[in-house]
């Protein structure tokens, strides 16, 4: 299932699920449940009323008791707990992990420090995106990375087509894949105040992209400070056995005030946050540059390149890429993927890859391409929802401010 259709999916079940036979719309939406991958917490959704759908080939919640509107805002205001075990999560350890890694990522892995983590892409050798990745140098032999559910096959296959080939000349490297464990994000306000009744270890200490490896409520940790919704948050992997004790005791130490949340809310999140989500706003055939994600090409890689692509991403770096991803606003039905974007001629210039009703700003977001020099914030545009033009502008990114933990 695509991103961009989680909240629209959403609120039609929740309309169904009120309007309708529950069990007819269960079986409609469900059906596949059977074939489905399950996370360990998947009883524990169901016994809250999470609203379970198929996603990336596994039974994920889309929503609880609350509707995907009043799940964003509480994030915002108070908190909320995310169970995303379906991504994976692996190690790279070795003397020449580092790299290994960047023959295939467009971060400078070396020039992070201990400890220290960033965004980075998967490229292909055109340049395109494979996935992107947060990746972290727990040490100078071991790296941390967690990718995508849906492009967990093809990342993994290519990960070990080029340690198979960096093997044979030599290089150190192996791999863990952590299907033992489980991931949890923990995002919002809260999210520190409430973990901190948690752990020992001093979280005012950690700012936005550390990694530590700690224990919380009795289990091995490694836990992250970053997220997917803009807020200051965590991501927390934690042996698959103490994943619902931990969810448990997250819920109770918050009072109440961080709640269980699902894939609708965490879609209109990353969306007011200006967040690409992969199958969406970033594909195999479009670069880092022009998905906006320039900031992730290290400035050591920009003048050595040695990643795979790297001739056509410098190329885009020095004479500019040829369409853009870029915000907008709008009037009329919120854009959906696929949208098409006119300038103010009604000339096609683009098309929008996400969208919907913002429920912090109360009016319509949008991402989307459109070609370089349509780019501007402030530019006027048409964009075109079942066959009627309807007026918007393109805007910078986020939408809602961000609120990362950073050093003063």
């Amino acid at each position: 299932m695509r991103g961009a259709g989680l909240w629209q999916l959403g609120q039609s079940i929740t309309r169904r699920l009120a309007q309708s036979d529950k069990k007819t719309v269960a079986r409609r939406y469900f059906a596949s449940e059977a074939e489905l991958k399950k996370t360990v917490l998947y009883d524990f959704h169901v016994a809250h009323g999470g609203k379970m759908v198929p996603f990336a080939g596994w039974s994920m919640p889309i929503q609880y008791k609350d509707s995907i509107m009043d799940s964003t805002l509480n994030c915002r205001q108070n908190g909320s707990l995310f169970d995303v075990s379906h991504m994976c999560g692996l190690s790279l350890k070795g003397k020449d992990c580092v790299p290994f890694l960047e023959k295939l990522v467009i971060a400078d892995v070396a020039g992070l420090a201990p400890g220290a983590g960033t965004l980075t892409v998967f490229t292909n050798e055109k340049g395109g995106a494979i996935d992107d990745s947060v990746i972290t140098k727990v040490k100078d032999d071991h790296i941390y990375l967690v990718v995508n559910a849906g492009c967990r096959d093809k990342d993994l296959a290519h990960i070990e087509e080029h340690m198979k080939a960096f093997k044979a000349k030599g290089g150190d490297v192996s791999w863990h894949i952590h299907d033992e464990r489980s991931l949890l994000a923990l995002q919002g306000p809260l999210a520190a105040p409430t973990l901190q009744h948690l752990t020992k270890q001093d979280l005012s200490k950690i700012y936005f992209g550390e990694f530590h490896i700690l224990d919380i409520n009795g289990a091995h940790c490694f836990l992250t400070r970053t997220g997917y919704t803009g807020e200051d948050g965590f991501e927390i992997s934690v042996p698959s056995e103490n994943a619902v004790d931990l969810a448990k005791a997250i819920l109770e130490k918050s009072e109440g005030k961080v709640r269980l949340t699902g894939l609708g809310a965490r879609d209109s999140l990353r969306l007011e946050a200006g967040l690409c989500l992969y199958g969406n706003d970033m594909e195999q055939h479009v670069t880092p540059v022009e998905a906006g994600l320039t900031w992730a090409i290290g400035k050591r890689r920009r003048a050595e390149g040695g990643f795979l692509g790297a001739e056509v991403i410098l190329k885009q770096l020095e004479s500019g890429p040829p369409v853009r991803r870029v915000g907008f606003f709008s009037s009329g039905p919120p854009p959906r993927s696929h949208s098409e974007i006119q300038d103010d001629k009604g000339k096609g210039i683009g098309e929008v890859t996400s969208g919907g009703f913002s429920p912090c700003l109360k009016k319509n977001i949008a991402m989307g391409y459109v070609k370089s020099g349509s780019h501007k914030a402030g530019t006027k545009v048409k964009i075109v929802i079942r066959g009627k033009a309807y007026d918007g502008v393109v805007t910078k990114m986020p939408f809602v401010p961000t609120k990362y933990y950073k050093p003063a």
